[in-house]
């Protein structure tokens, strides 16, 4: 297998191999400085969009028992959707709109935020270990002020030359989701089989990204090594994708978003101070803020019934200067 030139000294480095950019990940707590760590890849230094997805974190496998699992209060969210993609476990979701969902391996559980919304998220008590991904994309300029809305899909597992793969969002290998997004995007899970080889077929204005969550993989030619995201720009119309032990794969992609997001903590915006509205909103309805909120709320509160399991995540202090845009 070629071994692509890398820089591990630093997290969140890239190399550059070629037509393969490579992400490597950093590693974040969850929700706290003493929560369960992820890997993140995007956003990066070196790369802040893949399509319209704007920030992809992949964990575990965890032991529950030693990590703790997952644990995230409520917190808001802004003009962007959640994707949570299990391979092992289950979390369990509560969200402002009134839904309670399990999320289980194999299983999309989209959530849109658009104008406002809030969740939170727990590992379920029979969890021993937690794998998966979460990831988030970007909603177009006008589609920022939706009602929020939650959408859960269970994707058939399909043969595939070389492997089975679920196609949760968007269409590959002939496979479609039925799941409609508000730009043209594609997430899916591949199983590559032992020396197997597989060719995806992909519209030419789309950019790409693969990450390998266990085995190995080449793309097009180039070597991933575990947890690491490989970017691929438009203008290709296939890629190539080897195995010789066998490999689980997740393929994003997308048409590049063609706006330029502003991004912090758990919200999306188009200005520095769309992230600051939104901040003082989240702040004044969990009773942190300097003035108590006025008027219907923005992100909340859980309907009735659905008890909160700890208080609302407070949004850390905005940095010193103005967030600038990413394009």
């Amino acid at each position: 297998m070629s071994t692509p030139a890398r820089s591990p000294e630093h997290a969140g480095s890239v190399g550059m191999v070629a037509h393969l950019q490579i992400l490597i990940p950093r590693e974040v707590p969850l929700g706290g400085p003493r929560a369960m760590h992820v890997r993140r890849t995007v956003p990066s230094r070196a790369r802040s969009l893949v399509g319209a997805w704007c920030f992809l974190d992949h964990y575990g496998p965890d032991d529950v028992s030693a990590t703790g699992g997952m644990a995230v209060p409520r917190h808001p969210h802004t003009a962007l959707a959640t994707v949570s993609w299990l391979f092992t476990g289950e979390i369990e979701h509560r969200d402002s709109t009134g839904v309670h969902a399990t999320i289980r391996p194999g299983e999309l559980n989209l959530m849109t935020a658009g104008r406002g919304v809030s969740h939170s998220e727990f590992s379920t008590p029979q969890t021993s270990t937690l794998h998966g991904v979460q990831l988030w994309f970007a909603l177009p300029g006008w589609a920022v002020g939706v009602e929020p809305s939650f959408v859960h899909h269970v994707p058939e597992p399909m043969y595939v030359p070389g492997g089975i793969i679920r196609v949760f969002l968007g269409s590959l290998l002939d496979v479609e989701s039925p799941i409609t997004t508000p730009t043209p995007l594609l997430g899916a899970e591949l199983l590559l089989d032992a020396d197997a080889e597989t060719v995806l077929d992909v519209p030419e204005g789309h950019e790409h990204a693969v990450l390998l969550d266990d085995g190995d993989v080449t793309v097009d030619g180039q070597g991933l090594e575990a947890a690491e995201l490989g970017y691929l720009s438009p203008g290709r119309t296939r890629i190539s994708l080897r195995s010789a032990t066998g490999a689980r794969l997740l393929i994003i992609g997308g048409e590049p978003l063609g706006e330029e997001i502003v991004m912090w903590w758990n919200f999306v915006g188009r200005s520095h101070d769309d992230i600051v509205a939104a901040r003082d909103r989240w702040m004044s309805e969990i009773g942190a803020g300097t003035e108590p909120a006025a008027g219907p709320e923005r992100f909340g509160p859980f309907e009735a019934g659905q008890a909160e399991q700890v208080s609302p995540l407070p949004a850390p202090a905005m940095p010193g200067g103005r967030l600038r845009a990413r394009a």
